[in-house]
């Protein structure tokens, strides 16, 4: 079974008058990256949140998104009484030196707005305790209807996959056969020209000459070791994608195109018939396909 690095999956929750939302999308990448998006008071969790992340998944770029709404009493901010006695005592020292007509005025709304004043009606180490649990409960909920889709869209990567990998078998049984009749072809060319040659020249040459030559041509242009090659990459590629466990192969999967690729260049390299040439652009092409679509396969 494989599954995509694409999903999305999310979660929310209430706990003691606070309403926590998660949300978490994922994409390709080749190494794992996490970017989490969550308010200050409870920024201290990051860390712990990135490891339960990172035990629940291999690879692919991470995104997630934390909400936190609080009640309005849980909201309501407190104020500091010694903070704003304190401010009020020095206003007063200062209004008795330079006010003897009492035209000083203290607006009380407005000694809010200093430092100090207000303050959360809990800490942050409050809040962060509170939340820990609840969102890492979250995020499991999250991580399990994010992999539920990535394995929906594994289950349709891998029938492309599939498909592509039929179309290479194909393609290489057809190369197969050629390759036998490419030098019975080669050695009926070479035997009618040189017998043209020599019969102008009235001269004659032996078919042991001759079947020397078709061996160094057999042996410079034989891909059968190839083809070998690449029909067990074929087979090992269909293990892969036929495996019911859930661990990573994306990885496993590049690397068996990357050889696909080689071989097939090498068969078009040792080849001049225009039917293997046409046949391994078609092989190529596929493999490029197939290289594509294991880039989102974690």
């Amino acid at each position: 079974m494989i599954r995509s690095m694409t999903g999305f999956g999310d979660a929310a929750g209430e706990i003691d008058g606070v309403h926590y939302a998660l949300e978490l999308r994922s994409l390709n990448n080749k190494y794992f990256k996490a970017v989490i998006r969550m308010p200050e008071q409870i920024a201290g969790l990051e860390a712990e949140l990135e490891s339960a992340l990172r035990k629940s998944v291999h690879r692919g770029s991470f995104t997630m998104t934390i909400k936190m709404r609080m009640s309005d009493a849980n909201a309501a901010s407190r104020v500091n009484d010694e903070a704003i006695l304190a401010y009020l005592d020095h206003l007063e020292t200062i209004k008795s030196k330079i006010d003897d007509n009492n035209s000083v005025h203290i607006d009380l709304t407005q000694l809010l707005a200093l430092p100090g004043v207000l303050q959360p009606a809990e800490d942050d180490e409050t809040i962060m305790a509170k939340a820990r649990g609840v969102l890492k409960d979250l995020l499991k909920d999250a991580i399990v209807k994010m992999n539920q889709m990535r394995v929906v869209e594994g289950e349709s990567l891998a029938a492309d996959l599939m498909k592509h990998r039929t179309f290479i078998l194909e393609r290489t049984e057809q190369v197969k056969q050629r390759a036998s009749v490419v030098i019975e072809e080669y050695h009926d060319r070479l035997r009618s020209r040189v017998d043209q040659l020599m019969a102008r020249a009235e001269l004659s040459v032996g078919e042991g000459d001759l079947m020397k030559e078709v061996a160094v041509y057999a042996d410079r242009s034989d891909i059968s070791e190839e083809i070998t090659r690449t029909i067990g990459h074929l087979d090992q590629l269909e293990q892969i994608i036929g495996r019911d466990d859930a661990e990573p192969v994306g990885r496993t999967l590049d690397f068996l195109a990357q050889e696909l690729l080689r071989e097939a260049n090498t068969i078009a390299s040792k080849s001049n018939d225009a039917t293997i040439s046409r046949a391994i652009v078609e092989v190529k092409s596929a493999i490029d396909r197939i290289k594509e679509q294991v880039q989102n396969v974690e």
